[in-house]
């Protein structure tokens, strides 16, 4: 095809050979359908073409353009630069594909890696993503919580001529650590538009129609966040089991709605001094006198700053649930991370206050702007597994005892039989 006149291309050969026979017919299927459009005479693949089949556009676009025609600037994408690209991209080692991503992410091209760039990278997320015609959010809204994520970066390697320090290699790896959905969306730019796409997931969230969107702590841009450190199954859809303003600052009610949920939830916390963040509790949540859980649990902050904090490996102090103890060493409440009484988040059983510690279970600093935590809205979400679908989000009001007041197996199991909250 493009280059059928032209001598035989080594790193075209060597690149050939890191996919199948399968996969190499794929792409020559697709660069024929793409050059086609392109009116190429199926020789290339012209930019605007390729924007509208990958779906991506804006400075990024171009950039990504650029990098897989070798910077030729002549704007003609070959079978030969479609297959060598691809090869690095996608079959490369992890440092390939990673000094790949990080040159893409220089999105002006001049050799530094700048907060501009990585906002240029976050506006391409968000017009692909989280425009107003796709979301209920506006688009005020994705902005400011889009913001969050340009705070959790770095900036630390100085640039003769440069006013502002840039982005280093490992600035860039720690980034990537912190807002992994963001590492994935640029992973996957290659990826045909009508399979799975990882980094432009968003779990479809279900809620009573009676809570507007805007009165949820947890916002889109969030759950694609947090989306980042899960597997594709539990970014299909979430449900809403408690919220403070339905069902009031209660830890019992709280208890009792999250009571028949099996899998995997997602507590998440605005205080009142409007910093988000929360915890990914990978076990149910149940009454134990001492931390339980599984290295799948993490940390989380969502604004004014967005990183996901995962276990370090240090210890097993990952989830806390105590319920009716009389100990001072065993503190009534939910926690994640750090020990008792000191943890990396926590919700005292009153459920008006609790705390935030820098603790090295997830290698995670305090989460709000205190160690103090003073609630004003708690959000609870189960996370759909195994194919499960839930039906419409129906949030109860009523204590524990109210709901189960037939059932007093079930609060024995909470370790709530015998309370009033």
């Amino acid at each position: 095809m493009g280059n059928a006149q032209s001598p035989p291309n080594p790193r075209f050969a060597t690149a050939s050979r890191a996919f199948t026979q399968q996969e190499l017919k794929d792409l020559r299927s697709l660069f024929a359908s793409l050059a086609a459009q392109s009116r190429s005479d199926y020789k290339y693949v012209c930019l605007s073409t390729f924007q509208d089949y990958f779906g991506i556009s804006g400075p990024l676009a171009s950039r990504l353009f650029d990098l897989l025609t070798q910077k030729r600037n002549d704007g003609m994408l070959t079978y030969e630069d479609l297959v060598i690209s691809k090869a690095v991209y996608e079959k490369g080692t992890l440092e390939e594909i990673e000094e790949f991503i990080y040159e893409l992410c220089d999105v002006n091209g001049d050799g530094f890696l700048e907060r501009c760039d990585i906002g240029a990278i976050l506006d391409s997320i968000n017009d692909t993503i989280f425009t107003p015609k796709n979301t209920q959010t506006s688009l005020n809204s994705s902005q400011i919580s889009l913001k969050a994520f340009l705070n959790a970066a770095e900036f630390s390697k100085e640039a003769e001529g440069k006013s502002e320090n840039n982005m280093s290699l490992v600035d860039f790896r720690n980034w990537c650590n912190l807002v992994p959905s963001a590492k994935k969306y640029l992973e996957s730019l290659l990826i045909p538009p009508n399979t799975v796409r990882p980094g432009f997931q968003v779990p479809h969230m279900l809620f009573p129609e009676k809570l507007s969107f805007e009165a949820l702590a947890l916002q889109k841009e969030h759950a694609w966040h947090i989306v980042g450190a899960l597997t594709q199954m539990k970014a299909e859809q979430w449900k809403l089991v408690y919220h403070s303003s339905v069902n009031g600052l209660s830890f019992s009610t709280f208890m009792g709605n999250i009571s028949s949920v099996e899998g995997p939830t997602i507590l998440v916390i605005k205080d009142i001094d409007g910093y988000i963040y929360g915890g990914y509790a990978s076990l149910p949540w149940e009454r134990h006198n001492d931390f339980y859980g599984d290295m799948k649990t993490f940390l989380f902050q969502l604004y004014p700053q967005a990183s996901i904090y995962r276990p370090a490996g240090l210890n097993n102090n990952l989830q806390w649930c105590a319920v009716n103890f009389s100990s001072e060493g065993i503190p009534n409440g939910i926690g994640f991370g750090g020990r008792a009484n000191h943890f990396g988040l926590f919700l005292s059983a009153s459920f008006d206050h609790g705390h935030s510690f820098a603790c090295t279970t997830f290698n995670s600093p305090c989460l709000s702007s205190t160690n103090l935590i003073r609630p004003e809205v708690i959000e609870c979400w189960a996370v759909a597994t195994n194919g499960v679908n839930y039906e419409k989000a129906d949030l109860t009001k009523g204590t524990v005892l109210e709901r189960y007041n037939e059932d007093r197996n079930l609060l024995k199991m909470v370790g709530l039989a015998n309370s009033s909250q």
